[in-house]
């Protein structure tokens, strides 16, 4: 990125947020913090309003605004793309914003880029498996109202269908974020019925308004300490894992070596021998047992062991 272009960038990101530190300037451009102090200064000189407080950050003065912003063609192809994630990864209401916003984006784009938007239009795609439809109890419309409280810090009131104890409850919680895992939107509040942070799944709610009851955000939790709080006391540390598996096995492997961790992988004449980074043994040893006897185990004895009792379970539960 030439210097031009990076002060561009720059500019555009101060308009974006209220505060942005120098830190998340070097961050975004790879640069250096003298890199961005110097770029300011040169964008200050030039006579844009750029106000700075100390440990807090850079800042745009009310009342500047630039011109309205061309995107180049290659930003509107990642857009279209993720107009098309958001039609299979989203909700309603959250789709609708979506596809309303690149109706304007796209009225705005030149002759020849609308026209690159228009071929990749019908050639790009999202597939999901499909799922059994449960409009009538579960509308899936209410993202674009969580993010609303989110922000505005209001209690939101809801029905919600729990799948464990096959009932719909009323709750009232103080929602600190949303985050989409497993094909899934999860809503993470803070419930005022159970008085614990809860995880709620935006498509098992029935009915949800917010309400004119607004909370301390400062006092709660904030949505990336609860990820990394629940995640790590669900994880164990990694171990190293060795597999010998038959080469008729190792060629159907394919990704899902990738996603158990594989670290390392060495073709001998009668076997492939690979190496794991895994947190969770037991679920590792499921996966060997469907190999059977294309997969040996060549270490930790801890993954042995766990076969065996798997393998005596199983045995036990057909006799």
């Amino acid at each position: 990125m030439n210097r031009i272009d990076r002060l561009t960038a720059i500019l555009i990101q101060l308009q974006g947020k209220k505060i942005v530190k120098a830190q998340e300037i070097a961050d975004r451009y790879n640069l250096s913090l003298r890199t961005v102090y110097r770029d300011v200064k040169a964008l200050m000189e030039a006579g844009v309003p750029i106000g700075s407080e100390a440990g807090t950050g850079y800042y745009i003065v009310d009342g500047y605004h630039l011109p309205p912003i061309m995107f180049n063609r290659t930003e509107a192809a990642a857009l279209l793309t993720g107009e098309k994630l958001m039609e299979k990864h989203s909700d309603r209401s959250n789709h609708q914003q979506f596809s309303n916003a690149m109706q304007k984006i796209r009225a705005v784009l030149r002759g020849n880029d609308k026209d690159f938007l228009e071929s990749l239009d019908d050639n790009i795609a999202v597939l999901r498996s499909p799922r059994v439809s449960t409009d009538e109890q579960f509308p899936n419309r209410f993202l674009t109202d969580i993010q609303e409280a989110v922000a505005r810090q209001r209690v939101l009131s809801m029905e919600y269908y729990s799948f464990h104890s096959d009932s719909v409850s009323r709750r009232e919680i103080e929602p600190i974020g949303i985050f989409h895992m497993n094909s899934s939107w999860h809503l993470i509040g803070y419930c005022l019925l159970r008085k614990d942070y809860r995880d709620f799944r935006a498509d098992r709610i029935k009915s949800l308004h917010l309400t004119d009851k607004n909370f301390d955000k400062s006092k709660r939790m904030g949505l990336q300490e609860y990820i990394s709080k629940e995640f790590q006391a669900e994880s164990e540390q990694p171990t190293l894992v060795k597999i010998r598996f038959s080469h008729d096995v190792a060629r159907y492997l394919r990704e899902q070596k990738y996603y158990y961790g594989v670290v390392h992988e060495k073709s001998e004449e009668q076997y492939v021998e690979m190496h794991f980074m895994y947190n969770h043994l037991s679920y590792f040893a499921r996966w060997l047992m469907m190999m059977g006897k294309g997969a040996t185990i060549v270490e930790p004895q801890d993954l042995k062991q766990l076969v065996r009792k798997q393998i005596d379970e199983l045995d036990k539960h057909h006799s």
